[in-house]
């Protein structure tokens, strides 16, 4: 059974980091794109993030870019998402998400396992 796990979220103020963690259970970590997700209240979920199966690779939205970064570690079966100078626009809840086909997906169609969600919240 596949499981994916975040953690790491939190209220911050503005300005603030976090970074969120992801550790995945029931595949074979490394065969798989992964990539982080966001969906505040009322609005459709967006993507944050991507990283290849190596690591070699990632894929950041002009959105968060500059402030976002996603990393792996295959050792410890876990992906990340260091989240720096937080704003308030940032607040939703936080997915990250499992591909196992070749390329990083940037729409949620195109993943196949999704984690629970940790709450980010960002004061002004």
């Amino acid at each position: 059974q596949v499981q994916l796990v975040e953690s790491g979220g939190g209220l911050v103020q503005a300005g603030a980091s976090l970074r969120l963690s992801c550790a995945a259970s029931g595949l074979t970590f490394s065969s798989y794109n992964m990539g982080w997700f966001r969906q505040a209240p009322g609005k459709e979920r967006e993507f944050v993030g991507a990283i290849s199966r190596t690591g070699g690779t990632t894929s950041i939205p002009d959105s968060v870019k500059g402030r976002f970064t996603i990393s792996r570690d295959n050792a410890k079966n876990t992906v990340y998402l260091q989240m720096n100078s937080l704003k308030p626009e940032d607040t939703a809840a936080y997915y990250c998400a499992a591909r196992k086909l070749l390329g990083l997906g940037t729409r949620t169609p195109e993943y196949d396992y999704w984690g629970q969600g940790t709450q980010v919240t960002v004061s002004s």
